[in-house]
């Protein structure tokens, strides 16, 4: 069975539809093009990770966000922005960028309190909160369990900023394994349409906006 390399969005994608998931990601046959939307998702993560790291003023335009901010300043530990974790087949830690990883992420956020020995997990969202995905945060709670092998608890949540709502989750080192699990039987199914080339539409209320038209789903066929 071929070994792929995966991302949460990446596995999310796949599951939406294989077909897009094949056209898209893997013949890019479809380059990605910049919305209004993720221009002003791309500068708020920026201008976020500045003002924790540096202290740079924020824009005026996020300065909304100020105060949700300064109170995770406020936690207590380490603060690391986007941070980039990648994960070995064999469940062993590796950089983002290594060639034969299995999986990789980015932590928007990540907060070590070495004395408590937890963390905590933010992931900014400058979108709509009403379909909040917190498979997320799990995965990113299971990867930072591996690159910190001292952590025993992973809070996290989802920060939809415009929206002023957060979505919680927790996840302790004893459970992560199981989770692994439940992956490896995710990615299994991505491996296998590798193997047999075979890559099946999965009809959806978004497949007015796909691009791939020739699929017989797509009303614009």
């Amino acid at each position: 069975m071929k070994q792929v390399t995966w991302s949460h969005s990446a596995l999310k994608d796949f599951e939406g539809c294989p077909r897009r998931y094949h056209e898209v990601k893997v013949l890019n046959k479809y380059p990605f093009q910049e919305t209004e939307a993720t221009y002003y998702g791309k500068e708020f993560h920026t201008a976020a990770e500045l003002y924790i790291r540096d202290g740079t003023p924020l824009p005026k335009q996020f300065s909304y966000a100020q105060e949700v901010l300064d109170a995770l300043l406020a936690k207590p530990g380490r603060k690391l922005c986007e941070y980039e974790m990648g994960i070995m087949p064999d469940l062993q830690p590796c950089s983002f960028n290594e060639k034969k990883r299995w999986v990789r992420g980015i932590a928007d956020l990540l907060i070590i309190d070495d004395d408590n020995l937890t963390a905590t997990v933010v992931d900014y969202k400058t979108g709509n909160n009403r379909y909040p995905d917190l498979d997320q945060l799990k995965l990113m709670s299971m990867m930072v369990f591996k690159h910190f092998p001292h952590i025993r608890r992973v809070k996290s949540a989802l920060l939809f900023v415009v929206k002023n709502d957060m979505v919680k989750s927790s996840m302790a080192l004893d459970d992560a394994d199981a989770e692994w699990w439940k992956y490896r039987e995710r990615v299994a199914k991505l491996e296998q349409c590798f193997d047999t080339g075979v890559w099946n539409p999965k009809s959806s209320a978004l497949c007015p906006w796909c691009p791939v038209k020739s699929c017989e789903y797509n009303p614009k066929h």
